[in-house]
């Protein structure tokens, strides 16, 4: 058994600049908790796999595409591979959400 203690995983540099950390990486699947402070949002970017959020705390808005939604805790959001995304803090208090890859991307994402 493997058990992560998330806050315990160092910050992943990457291009949006934001509390990024892989809390899980093999072969098959990827998984890293993004944490936005207040103001905080995701360049918009593409991702060579389908993704799944489930949010862990807080309120953040999500755009996939042409579509936007605001989203809470234990909502979980589907993400098709190759269309454009990000996420938005506009709340006042932090936002946290679980990003899964499957399968694990062989190449990275592309920032618009």
């Amino acid at each position: 058994m493997k058990i992560v203690d998330v806050s315990k995983v160092p910050v992943n540099e990457n291009p949006h600049h934001v509390d990024a950390r892989k809390v899980y990486d093999t072969e098959h699947a990827t998984a890293v908790v993004i944490t936005l402070a207040p103001g905080e949002a995701l360049k918009k970017h593409i991702t060579p796999v389908d993704v799944f959020f489930y949010v862990l705390e807080g309120t953040g808005v999500v755009e996939i595409g042409d579509e936007r939604a605001t989203v809470g805790r234990d909502h979980l959001v589907e993400s098709p591979a190759k269309i454009p995304h990000r996420w938005i803090n506009e709340s006042d208090r932090p936002f946290r959400v679980l990003v899964v890859k499957v399968p694990r991307p062989a190449s990275g994402t592309r920032v618009l």
